[in-house]
């Protein structure tokens, strides 16, 4: 089973329990973003926690040995043009570089790591319409002077 089946496959388990992805990762026992990734095959999940996923969903073993297999991250070359997803290019294209400006300050020359990483999607009531938490995590990771 390739990682685009097993998204398939996975999704079609989802909403026929209509569950949602806080749900089934209340389930595996990890993150809801992290899951998620996963379940879309951006992420591979280690065995264990695929076992976990299908037995929830009633999925076969295939789907967990898709789950464990690395994938090949960031393919898309273009940019997206779901406008939920276009808005992070946006946030980045307008706010990267001040970002950049910042964490040097605090941190020195370096970047923030995407794999020793976190990230949090929160939903913050508020009577002018709720707001969406974005938290991300990253470990900083200065460069090597050699």
């Amino acid at each position: 089973m390739d990682k685009l089946a097993m998204t398939e496959t996975i999704m079609a388990a989802k909403a026929d329990k209509g569950w949602s992805w806080e749900e089934i990762a209340a389930q595996v026992g990890l993150n809801p973003v992290f899951v998620t990734s996963a379940c879309l095959g951006q992420s591979s999940m280690p065995r264990e926690y695929g076992e976990k996923l299908t037995a929830a969903l009633g999925l076969s073993g295939e789907v967990v040995e898709a789950l464990a297999v690395c994938p090949m991250k960031g393919t898309e070359q273009a940019v997206p043009t779901d406008p939920l997803v276009y808005r992070f290019y946006e946030i980045m294209q307008v706010y990267g570089t001040s970002v950049k400006e910042i964490i040097h300050e605090k941190f020195g020359d370096g970047i923030m790591s995407a794999i020793d990483f976190t990230l949090d999607v929160d939903r913050q009531e508020d009577p002018k319409g709720d707001r969406v938490v974005v938290t991300m995590n990253g470990k900083f990771l200065p460069y090597k002077i050699w």
